[in-house]
């Protein structure tokens, strides 16, 4: 097969393989995280960022390959997940911008593209880090414009770039030592040579099946997963924008010649009209998700640019009298307040994500505005944090990941938001909490967002988990099922007893200078036990003031902040 040219439709199919196949090993690609927790997620977390690019690659066909790439882009944007989502996301945003004015693509413009993805993606990650994702596609496409000289033919060349994405996959234990020390490659590394050859199938016409590959949510299921939760905790006649309202239009000369497009004052002028607003817009379509109450007018403000490719206007009234009596939970992250209840914005929103329903509880008592809940089992993409900030109805909003690998989307949907918008980076939940305890609401946004980053570094966290495969990182030797005690980011102690793990990190993180310690109590830890364990706290360490509290939280069994 000779194949010198990739036009939009081929790269939409390489597109729709490469995402397949992430999803065919994402517990594979799962199974690489170098910590032995329950929530080892990079497979995850890429699988539906990319499926997002996928899908909105499929709902906009168009043989212009720079138009497929900036749908794929746009896509993998806003379905962005975990850390390894947003830097999959940066590669493929660089890589479209490179290609967004070429009809069709040769081997020479592919490998420049991907390049240009290497560029935008390191300039987005603060301390890029050798060893990972981005040193395969970095080396990657090193390789591929050395070589894209001398092919013409697609297939060979491609085969050949993936050749040196499997070398420099297998190289990154080399240089990130604790991957030799557990003996895994790095997942995101895996995840993105997955993709690559998801590319190759389908350009030697391969059909990547999914036949048994745990199909992903899609964004609708999400959304309408969301829309469930959140309408569950309302009452029907809380609910003041009552028409879930969505439309497409594609963008016009002549319409646009009588009210030329700019965004921003798009999204003013439709804010007027209800809440829980979202605008993403290429040089072609214009995308709208928006509650209304009264959906005529605002496609009426829509359809001044263009024609309706879909429209969709669904009353939230009715949805909500029915879902109150579905009593299912969906697993899936939700914003767990609604807010914009009035058109005037109040001046401080607070977000920050969640998991476990006395965690949710804790933050909301403390001044939180909208509680994503997600966190380790499921981290919330771009689009559900800039949901949650639309949601809060405030002129500054503060985000609050609360974990290591919700930084990057936050701060991904924090330059897409509409208003002003600071990230502290909180790695726990403890973290957290500081930082919100440190909020001052006389203050401007750029001195709370100081103040409470400054907070962060006040307060130490430990967290109980077991393990799910036997390894030794760091000379602890763990061995599958037992108990580890996990000191801020470094695993320090293992048992085979619950209790005994936790008495033996509390042990390692309380000193002479601790003087309140935070118990947070998860699913699995029984009330005797945690009556122990207090009671081993006051024996051992009469300083100390102990907190406790029901966070109910999966997977970690104890969630543990000293200040």
């Amino acid at each position: 097969m000779s194949i010198k040219r990739i036009d939009g439709k081929l790269f939409a199919d390489m597109v729709i393989q490469g995402a397949n196949n992430l999803t065919k090993n994402v517990k594979f690609v799962d199974s690489l995280n170098v910590f032995p927790v329950p929530d080892g997620d990079t497979g995850t977390n890429m699988n539906l960022s990319i499926t997002s690019g996928s899908k909105e690659v499929k709902e906009k066909p168009n043989s212009h390959v720079g138009k497929v790439g900036q749908s794929f882009a746009k896509g993998l944007l806003m379905g962005a997940r975990g850390n390894s989502g947003v830097i999959l996301s940066q590669l493929f945003r660089g890589f479209s911008k490179s290609i967004e004015a070429k009809e069709t693509i040769s081997t020479v413009d592919f490998a420049a593209a991907l390049e240009a993805g290497v560029e935008t993606a390191y300039k987005a990650v603060m301390k890029p880090i050798e060893g990972t994702i981005l040193t395969v596609a970095r080396e990657t496409a090193k390789k591929s414009v050395a070589i894209a000289n001398n092919h013409e033919e697609f297939i060979p060349f491609l085969e050949e770039t993936i050749v040196e994405a499997k070398a420099s996959l297998n190289r990154t234990p080399d240089l990130l030592p604790v991957l030799k020390q557990v003996g895994v490659v790095d997942s995101g590394g895996q995840g993105l040579v997955l993709v690559y050859e998801g590319f190759l199938a389908s350009l030697k016409g391969e059909e990547i099946s999914l036949e048994g590959a745990e199909a992903a949510l899609s964004l609708e299921e999400l959304v309408e997963a969301e829309h469930r939760n959140v309408q569950s905790m309302l009452n029907t006649e809380d609910i003041v924008f009552g028409y879930c309202t969505e439309f497409m239009v594609k963008f016009e000369r002549e319409k646009l010649q009588k009210h030329p497009f700019n965004i921003d004052q798009f999204r003013e002028e439709l804010s007027a009209w209800g809440d829980s607003l979202l605008v993403v817009a290429d040089d072609e379509i214009v995308k709208v998700h928006i509650h209304a109450e009264y959906p005529g007018e605002v496609f009426n403000l829509g359809q001044r640019f263009g024609s309706f490719l879909k429209l969709k206007a669904e009353n939230m009234r009715e949805q909500h009298t029915n879902l109150l009596h579905d009593d299912q939970a969906a697993n899936v992250p939700h914003s767990t307040k609604e807010s914009g209840k009035s058109k005037q914005k109040q001046e401080y929103g607070i977000v920050t994500v969640a998991m476990g329903s006395g965690i949710k509880t804790l933050f909301e008592s403390i001044g939180a505005t909208v509680v994503i809940e997600g966190g380790q089992t499921m981290n919330p993409s771009t689009e559900d944090i800039v949901k949650a900030i639309e949601q809060c109805h405030a002129e500054k909003v503060i985000v609050l990941p609360n974990n290591g690998n919700i930084v990057m989307a936050a701060q991904q949907a924090a330059s897409v938001a509409d208003c002003q918008v600071t990230v502290v980076p909180s790695k726990t939940v403890p973290q957290g909490m500081t930082a919100l305890l440190s909020f001052n609401p006389t203050a401007s946004l750029d001195e709370n967002g100081e103040g409470m980053k400054e907070a962060l570094a006040t307060v130490k966290t430990g967290q109980i988990t077991f393990a799910v495969r036997d390894t030794e990182i760091d000379g602890v030797e763990i061995t599958k099922d037992h108990f580890m005690g996990i000191l801020e980011s470094k695993i320090i102690t293992t048992d085979a007893v619950q209790l005994e793990a936790a008495k033996k990190l509390l042990t390692k993180m309380i000193d002479e200078d601790s003087e309140i310690l935070t118990i947070l109590q998860g699913q699995d830890v029984t009330d005797e036990e945690l009556s122990e364990l207090v009671k081993y706290v006051e024996e051992n360490f009469d300083h100390v003031e102990v907190e406790v509290h029901n966070g109910n939280q999966p997977l970690y069994s104890y969630i543990f902040s000293i200040e």
